[in-house]
């Protein structure tokens, strides 16, 4: 039975050891250098006296970095991304909750350090890499670890401002690389191209299959997601055949006429997720690329990274919401409506989580914990844990998940519910739109709807009256250069506020 992530690696090196694992543009990483890499690093950690604790990785995105994430976990410690993308303030609030005794750097982060007031010990990676080996401590290590043990922090936004530390252990990040790699059918001569940065669990879709199968990750040039023309001329080159990308990526190729003088030559593996991917946009991917297939993720970090998938396998209207399907083998998922009580078949209800999928909660927030990761009221003999994503779905005629809102996202205007993406997929139909996001003003009562494209504003508010009720007609039309996301990608409906407010 297998119990931690570096067996992976163990049982891949021997097979492929002079195979690139990882590359980006400025050099790359065999699977022998990786693992005597990350042997030397824990050793480096071991002799140092850490065990058992948070070690920061503060790096560039680099093959090199992947790498540490494994050499802290050979220290028996787990590691927490961060990334000079990531603002100050940031920073200084995550290592004010870790207070780290160890963060891992290169030359470029190393001095910056000093700004975010750590005074711990620093190591550079290089330096690292250089330690002599010491099997006993490792080995010694390995045979204190359990599947229980965490093997990663990742940090999401707080409701309060305060980022919230997510900690999964082995056995739930085995548990998803195991139902991932089954679903999306990788193997040894997949060649991922990764778009996510490091500091968030989406990369783990292309990390740990890598070590499993020995295939090989490119991390793509962050510049080339906004020049849609190189980006598939870099997949192109590389022969990159697996994405695993949230859908505004995807939309940003399709939506501006790049396949008009480029097209994906190798792709064989479309994975998407996190956002709605228009019925119009994925059209646009399916012609293009005929043979491949195509699959629509669903999950939260707090369930370790993606629960539900979705083969699509049939022509949906460009009003449909391509579904979530169904969970993962050895994950559950159960719609709760708001008595508690499991919603009815075709009844919308909040998406709760149970399984071994589900993280640790947290870090060093209990409280917070406590209020997503409740006790199933479904099960009253026993203890059992779910984790209320927030997110609102109902069963199709199918049996599929069909995902519905946020609950942030449902609005009550002018006497109705509504939900904003709705809005947002019929604009999205227009002709010339490339981008929507919508927000609602509570306090003024306005839906304020942005986007981007070739299109004016009167010709798209007319195109809504007709498409649209009355009361969900947008009070307010804004037409941006640029439609603003998250560093994962997604909207940014924060910075979508933020625009609105200081207009």
């Amino acid at each position: 039975m297998q119990t931690n992530v570096l067996e992976y690696l163990e049982q891949t090196v021997p097979r492929v050891p002079d195979k690139v694992a990882f590359a980006d543009e400025n050099g790359e990483l065999t699977f022998a250098e990786v693992s005597n890499n990350a042997k030397a690093i824990g050793s480096a950690l071991a002799g140092d006296g850490l065990y058992g604790e948070p070690v920061v990785v503060f790096m560039e995105k680099s093959p090199a970095a992947i790498n540490a994430f494994f050499g802290v976990l050979y220290g028996g410690c787990y590691y927490v991304p961060l990334d000079v993308e990531m603002p100050a303030f940031r920073i200084e609030m995550i290592l004010e909750q870790l207070k780290p005794r160890a963060v891992i750097c290169d030359s470029t982060t190393k001095p910056l350090l000093g700004q975010f007031g750590y005074e711990g010990k620093s190591y550079l990676f290089d330096e690292m890499t250089k330690t002599a080996v010491d099997d006993a401590a490792l080995s010694a290590i390995r045979a204190k670890q359990l599947d229980i043990d965490p093997i990663y922090i990742v940090f999401t936004s707080g409701s309060t401002g305060v980022p919230k530390g997510i900690l999964a252990c082995h056995r739930s990040v085995i548990d998803y690389i195991e139902n991932l790699s089954e679903t999306l059918g990788f193997d040894e001569d997949t060649v991922f191209g990764n778009q996510t940065p490091l500091y968030f669990d989406a990369c783990l879709k292309e990390l740990y299959p890598t070590l499993k199968f020995g295939a090989t990750t490119y991390l793509v040039p962050k510049q080339y997601f906004s020049f849609p023309i190189k980006l598939v001329e870099y997949l192109n080159t590389h022969k990159i055949n697996t994405i695993c990308w949230v859908v505004s990526a995807l939309t940003m190729i399709s939506a501006t006429g790049t396949f008009k003088t480029v097209k994906p030559e190798t792709l064989r593996t479309v994975a998407f997720g996190s956002e709605v991917f228009p019925v119009k946009q994925f059209r646009m991917w399916k012609e293009v690329l005929p043979n491949a297939s195509f699959t629509n993720l669903y999950g939260p970090t707090e369930a370790t990274g993606m629960s539900c998938y979705y083969h699509v396998n049939r022509e949906f209207e460009e009003t449909d919401a391509i579904p979530i399907g169904k969970p993962f083998r050895n994950t559950g998922i159960i719609l709760l409506d708001e008595n508690n009580k499991e919603a009815a078949f075709g009844e919308p209800g909040e998406i709760c989580i149970r399984g071994t999928c589900l993280t640790m909660g947290y870090f060093g927030q209990p409280d917070k914990t406590a209020e997503v990761f409740t006790q199933n009221p479904l099960q009253t003999r026993f203890p059992e844990l779910i984790y209320r994503t927030g997110d609102i779905a109902h069963y199709n005629a199918d049996g599929d998940l069909v995902f519905v809102s946020r609950k942030d996202y449902q609005i009550k205007h002018m006497g109705h519910r509504i939900e904003l993406g709705e809005i947002e997929i019929n604009c999205g139909l227009y002709d010339g739109i490339e981008a929507v996001g919508c927000i609602y003003d509570k306090v003024k009562g306005k839906i304020v709807l942005f986007y981007t494209g070739n299109v004016e504003k009167p010709e798209l508010a007319a195109y809504l009256k007709q498409r649209l009720p009355r009361y969900m007609q947008p009070n307010l039309i804004r037409k941006l250069d640029e439609m603003p996301h998250t560093p994962n990608g997604k909207l940014d409906r924060k910075a979508l506020k933020a625009i609105y407010d200081n207009a």
